[in-house]
């Protein structure tokens, strides 16, 4: 009897730690499976495609854009360079911060959303508070610094953040930007009627460059007279110096969290940015897509049908075409997938980024659709999750 229970407890024993073995090895064999079919994904298109998305399209029409058979991607195009003169000298800035360089690990919430930008990890607007695009950002760095996954600035993320100072610079309004403000109309016959949809503001063209909220940049420039700017005045912004755009393997489109990641030949991340997604479920495709085209300062092609909630689309009656400009409702950048009507763009309002909004198309702060045009490519793969 004893004999037998003893030669019972080693087989089940031994059968136990068979079942232990399998499933350990089936997990990584599933895990090793899910990275090899994230870099194949990738691998074909980059291999049989040439060519970046041309930042030189002009005056095309966007959201919805319609098929034209003799339209084509242009060869690659230089990356974009801000003509604007921004002082970063300690003499022109006259700003102590400017001073001293050190690095060191972030602090706080604007520390980490300055520093997360300049890993091209956006926040969408900096503004100094904690939220939820803030959150999403935490845990993309996080995951793929292999960090513990919280989404909060904890300890150890703060170590693994480390920012440069200093964290601002001093931005020169030039006599350029005094010339750009401009009403924008509130009427879409009104835009269609209009120059380009400029800027409305000094403010809200600086907050831009800074990749600010228009009250974050009021908030830390307590002395300014935002109604009487003259050339030469220096305004505090946040110091990003974005990473330059690499080119990239394939995106995800994260419905359920509304972010889009964008991501290596190597399947490494190399951006992340909070987007807005359709209000209506039925408008968001899931499965995936292509980049076909794209267009640096868009046109925009105003069609009733997509407005049926518009009173005023329903007496319009006809398409008209809006001119460019960042207050164009897809704002300077428009990335076009391969589903009529649907794409990657720019906002007249980036601070409202990362909420549900849209009729279809996937908006991003200005800054961030241009970025990711000057990663994507013809035939660059999108995958939109729900």
């Amino acid at each position: 009897m004893g004999s037998r229970t003893n030669n019972g407890g080693a087989g089940f024993g031994t059968v136990f730690l068979r079942i232990v073995f399998a499933a350990v090895l089936c997990l990584g064999v599933w895990y090793g499976f899910a990275i090899q079919r994230e870099k194949t994904t990738a691998t074909p298109q980059l291999a049989s495609l040439e060519g970046l998305i041309g930042t030189n399209i002009t005056s095309q029409e966007a959201e919805p854009i319609e098929a034209r058979e003799n339209e084509k991607v242009v060869p690659p195009a230089p990356v974009l360079t801000n003509k604007t003169v921004v002082a970063v000298t300690n003499k022109a800035a006259g700003d102590p911060e400017l001073s001293a360089r050190q690095i060191r690990p972030v602090q706080n919430t604007l520390d980490a959303q300055i520093a997360l930008a300049r890993k091209g990890i956006s926040v969408g607007t900096i503004d100094g508070v904690s939220g939820e695009n803030m959150k999403r950002a935490l845990l993309a760095f996080q995951i793929h610094n292999n960090l513990q996954v919280s989404g909060e600035l904890d300890a150890e993320t703060k170590n693994a953040l480390t920012i440069e100072e200093p964290l601002f610079i001093q931005y020169m309004v030039s006599d350029d930007d005094l010339k750009r403000p401009m009403p924008v109309p509130s009427t879409w016959l009104g835009k269609s009627e209009a120059e380009r949809l400029d800027y409305e503001t000094i403010l809200e063209l600086v907050a831009e460059k800074g990749r600010s909220s228009q009250a974050f940049i009021r908030k830390i420039n307590p002395s300014i007279n935002w109604t009487n700017l003259a050339a030469g005045t220096l305004i505090k912004i946040p110091r990003i110096d974005p990473p330059r755009p690499a080119r990239a393997a394939f995106a995800r489109v994260h419905l359920y969290s509304k972010t889009i990641n964008v991501f290596g030949k190597s399947t490494n991340l190399i951006a992340h940015f909070p987007c807005s997604i359709a209000a209506n479920k039925e408008k968001r495709p899931v499965g995936q897509l292509f980049v076909e085209k794209a267009a640096l300062n868009p046109t925009y092609l105003f069609s009733p049908e997509v407005f049926s909630e518009s009173a005023e689309a329903k007496k319009i009656g006809r398409k008209l075409n809006i001119p460019a400009g960042p207050n164009n409702p897809v704002g300077t950048a428009w990335i076009g997938l391969s589903r009529p009507g649907y794409g990657i763009h720019g906002t007249p309002k980036p601070e409202q980024i990362g909420r549900t909004e849209s009729h279809g198309c996937f908006r991003l702060a200005n800054w961030n659709a241009e970025h990711l045009l000057q990663m994507s490519w013809a035939g660059m793969p999108v995958y939109i999750e729900p």
